[in-house]
């Protein structure tokens, strides 16, 4: 199964992505601190190029700190500035500007020297949808101009956008890509809640994420559902978890539905931990 879409105002954002970058003296490119590379579109990828850029690993109070460490250092290691972000933390909105103005004046010195006049540091931020880039650019400029929402995809149009007098930003829409070639990018990305829950059925996506779990985080299926993972029909731990959630249907039969809801929702809420669906030895 390969799952794709390519809304029209994806095609034409990925279009002012390439007329606009000229613009800018570098890129703030953010992605999911739970899945840094599948939240990476290939397609963006290619319009950057080798343009300068700053990575935030947004959300970074939902992911794994041991892992999103180990990916702090794989970004270094290519030569790519990154930062673990909580948009909601005053301090790491501080970090951003702090280390976008040193990129920044770092390429204005050296436009400078070939005469050009001083102006502000100009960035592009962009990111898939629902990665929480409207809510880092309100906290940057301290009041609502971006539109947020849990919506995936609520932004559709550029706008520039001062911060302060240190840097203006170029906002654009989240661009997903035309099509999942790899089918676990995309069940990655709707366990988080980044594309949309009606493109994937929900109980393909829970069957997942326990899954996962199971491989990498077993200990907090244990933990919250208490499930035996010696059993390795997933029919039965549905059936386990549905019935100490209280997931049943009419005739105590388990709703397979609901329990899926549920298994989502905890991830989603961190009930299950701070979990990481990407590692660095796979990007």
């Amino acid at each position: 199964m390969t799952i794709q879409w390519f809304p029209g105002h994806m095609a034409k954002a990925k279009r002012q992505v390439e007329e606009k970058l000229k613009l800018v003296d570098f890129v703030i490119e953010l992605v999911d601190a739970r899945v840094p590379i599948s939240s990476q579109n290939p397609m963006l990828q290619e319009v950057l190029g080798d343009k300068e850029k700053l990575i935030l690993l947004m959300k970074k109070d939902l992911a794994d700190p041991q892992m999103t460490k180990k990916w702090e250092e794989h970004f270094a290691a290519k030569g790519i500035p990154s930062l673990a972000v909580n948009a909601h933390e005053a301090k790491d909105i501080q970090q951003i500007v702090k280390v976008a103005k040193e990129i920044g004046e770092k390429k204005l010195e050296r436009l400078t020297k070939k005469g050009v006049k001083p102006r502000p540091i100009r960035a592009m931020i962009v990111g898939i949808p629902n990665v929480g880039k409207s809510t880092v650019i309100n906290r940057l400029v301290n009041k609502k101009i971006a539109k947020t929402g849990d919506r995936p995809g609520v932004t559709t149009a550029q706008q520039w956008i001062k911060v302060k007098k240190d840097f203006e930003l170029l906002d654009t829409p989240g661009i997903l890509w035309p099509k999942f070639e790899d089918e676990e990018v995309g069940y990655k990305l709707a366990a988080v809640g980044t594309i949309k829950d009606h493109i994937l059925h929900l109980d393909d996506i829970a069957v997942f994420v326990l899954r996962f779990l199971k491989d990498h985080y077993p200990d907090r299926l244990v933990e919250r559902y208490s499930i035996d993972l010696d059993v390795e029909d997933i029919v039965t731990w549905f059936d386990e978890i549905g019935k100490k959630r209280g997931c049943l249907a009419s005739g105590g039969m388990i709703d397979y539905e609901k329990t899926s809801e549920v298994i989502i929702r905890d991830l989603r809420t961190s009930k299950l931990g701070t979990i990481t669906f990407d590692f660095p030895d796979e990007g």
